[in-house]
């Protein structure tokens, strides 16, 4: 079985301090969660900015200085956000990709997310896809419903981006497909052979959810951008402490987990 990816989603755009205290807002409290979260075992970290309001930006110039931030700190994988928020322009969530970083994320499809519609037509993701290609970009496939498995399979048989495919499985969102065992093995069972895939379970999926994929040999995502509990009614301290947890799981269920170098083998980022 493959070493276990942990990516560590440290912000989100949804999250305020009202609901996490300890959530990381500017570039160096982002840079520095990012840090622990490496030391703690993760080995890519999802980053979505926030200006200095705290609210979402898909700024390319807080991205870049977050970026410098972090690879001056670690040699983790640093995976940028597409998505945005919901009423960000495709224009202003294509921006980070301008960085050239390893990774981005490539959202597959629109779909219900709580009262809103987070909306990904053909024409988006075919403009992100070639644009990512371009720039030797390594897409995370985001889904939040099956469909969208076919989207990027599509993608790929229009030569918009390369196989083997990454994806990464976005559960318990309000709206989009429920985080029960059941729904992750359908989506496991239906993506090729050669594609690798991680999980990341929002709210009280994330824990099960994380335990099953350790033991499917798929890989994880962990942070406060999913869930800022660490038990119910327990908020989590940091995003390590998420990301320390699963490193345990994984240890008792005899799985090694990547460094950074690792993962970037499993997921052929070149």
């Amino acid at each position: 079985m493959e070493k276990l990816i942990i990516t560590a989603a440290l912000t989100g755009a949804e999250v305020t301090r009202e609901y996490q205290p300890n959530l990381p807002l500017t570039p160096d409290e982002i840079a520095e969660a990012a840090y622990e979260a490496y030391k703690a075992g993760a080995s890519i970290v999802h980053i979505h900015a926030r200006d200095e309001e705290g609210n979402p930006t898909q700024d390319y110039n807080v991205y870049k200085e977050i970026k410098e931030k972090i690879e001056a700190k670690c040699p983790v994988i640093f995976q940028p956000s597409t998505g945005g928020a919901v009423w960000h322009s495709p224009e202003e969530r294509l921006q980070p990709v301008e960085l050239s970083p390893e990774m981005a994320t490539l959202s597959a499809g629109t779909c219900n997310f709580g009262p809103d519609v987070f909306m990904n037509t053909e024409e988006y993701m075919e403009k992100f896809a070639k644009r990512m290609q371009e720039l030797n970009v390594k897409p995370e496939i985001e889904v939040f419903e099956r469909g969208m498995i076919n989207n990027a399979l599509k993608l790929a048989k229009k030569g918009l981006v390369n196989t083997p495919l990454h994806f990464d499985f976005v559960m318990g969102v309000p709206g989009a497909i429920t985080g029960e065992i059941r729904d992750l093995l359908y989506l496991v069972e239906s993506i090729p052979s050669d594609a690798t895939w991680t999980v990341a379970g929002i709210g009280r999926y994330q824990l099960p959810l994380a335990t099953t994929a350790i033991s499917l040999g798929g890989h994880v995502r962990v942070g406060f951008e999913d869930n800022v509990y660490y038990k119910k009614g327990e908020l989590a301290k940091s995003n390590a402490q998420l990301v320390e947890r699963i490193v345990r799981l994984a240890n008792e269920l005899g799985r090694e987990v990547a460094t950074p170098d690792e993962a970037r083998k499993i997921l052929n980022i070149k």
